[in-house]
């Protein structure tokens, strides 16, 4: 028997933030696409304000696959460029997609986190190949070191990690005590490209999305103790993508996201220590998965209507959402085509 959902609640809310961004064009609304690249990461921003960005690229080769993807959910949400591509880490699935990218969509500016420092020399060719890319394509570079805000006009993204440095005070306030952090083990420092991901943390009036890509166990753990840093998330985009070794308990219980999102692949990803510890987080209401995971099997992977992509076919399935300033907000599921509208918070 598969883990039986509650209804889903992943809240947009349209409210000027503290910077005095504008949410004012495109009917005051924030849309968010995870596009579908069998595992790695793709994810798509488009504020009120018409500004985007796009948080990595997927894999390269495959005929072009998944800049074709990203291509079209751009083309999908009006945009005729993409304002800043961030390349969270130099993994393939993750940077790999950068030069196909750029020769099918104008692009304004790229964001990373400098130099690679891992010795593995695949991440070296990778960040090579993709300091060339930028380089040729005469981009603006723009590297980013925890509490910068990123420059999109509409919505507020701090960096919480970059280069294997954490954000050293709270988001907000002064930070609580983290009680999660007795259970969670220490494990040892990655000094990989994981390690060195840009994590960040979007504010859009009340909604907050935690957005940590390939972090962690020990940078997770990191972050969150002794103090919260953080706070509480609406909505969790699941790091690594859903692979050990990442899900610190420090981490997700303190954050008590409401909807978890899991970019995984059907073979790639979605292990089953995250998917239990997601399915036993305290107050999760939802979980989205963008494919049936093989390794969690009938018992573990959500339920089909909050999967994308169901039997492993490559069938690019991305999930929609689309959030209203009242709070309220509709989720398409682009394989089955059916949207569901969930109320604002409070009005449940």
């Amino acid at each position: 028997m598969r883990w039986i959902l509650h209804a889903a609640a992943l809240v947009f809310l349209v409210v000027g933030n503290a910077l005095g961004q504008s949410t004012n064009g495109r009917g005051g609304k924030l849309r968010m696409i995870a596009v579908d690249v069998e595992g790695g990461q793709a994810t798509l921003f488009v504020t009120p304000a018409g500004q985007s960005l796009l948080i990595d690229t997927g894999w390269p080769g495959n005929d072009d696959r998944d800049a074709n993807r990203i291509v079209a959910a751009a083309r999908q949400a009006g945009l005729a460029k993409i304002d800043y591509v961030l390349i969270s880490h130099y993994h393939i699935d993750h940077a790999g997609g950068i030069g196909q990218l750029l020769a099918k969509i104008p692009v304004g500016a790229v964001i990373d986190h400098g130099p690679t420092r891992d010795p593995d020399p695949a991440a070296q060719r990778i960040y090579a190949t993709y300091e060339k890319t930028v380089a040729t394509a005469k981009l603006k570079r723009i590297a980013v070191k925890p509490g910068d805000v990123l420059p999109v006009v509409g919505m507020k993204a701090t960096v919480v990690s970059s280069d294997g440095m954490l954000l050293g005070e709270p988001l907000e306030g002064p930070g609580v005590e983290n009680p999660f952090c007795k259970e969670s083990e220490i494990r040892p420092e990655d000094v990989t490209e994981n390690g060195r991901s840009i994590g960040v943390e979007i504010v859009f009036g009340k909604l907050r999305v935690l957005q940590l890509s390939g972090l962690t166990w020990d940078k997770e753990r990191d972050l969150m103790c002794p103090l919260n840093k953080l706070g509480t998330v609406d909505l969790l985009m699941v790091s690594h993508p859903g692979k050990n070794p990442s899900l610190s308990p420090a981490l997700v219980k303190a954050v008590k996201t409401r909807v978890a999102v899991m970019d995984n692949g059907a073979k790639k990803d979605g292990s089953v220590s995250i998917l239990e510890t997601l399915a036993n987080a305290p107050g999760i209401e939802a979980i989205w998965q963008l494919h049936f995971s093989e390794d969690g099997g009938e018992d573990l992977n959500t339920a089909d209507d909050y999967i994308l992509n169901i039997d492993g076919a490559d069938d690019g399935h991305a999930l929609e959402i689309t959030g209203s300033g009242d709070g309220s907000f509709d989720i398409k599921n682009s394989r089955t085509g059916v949207t569901k509208h969930y109320a604002a918070r409070g009005l449940r």
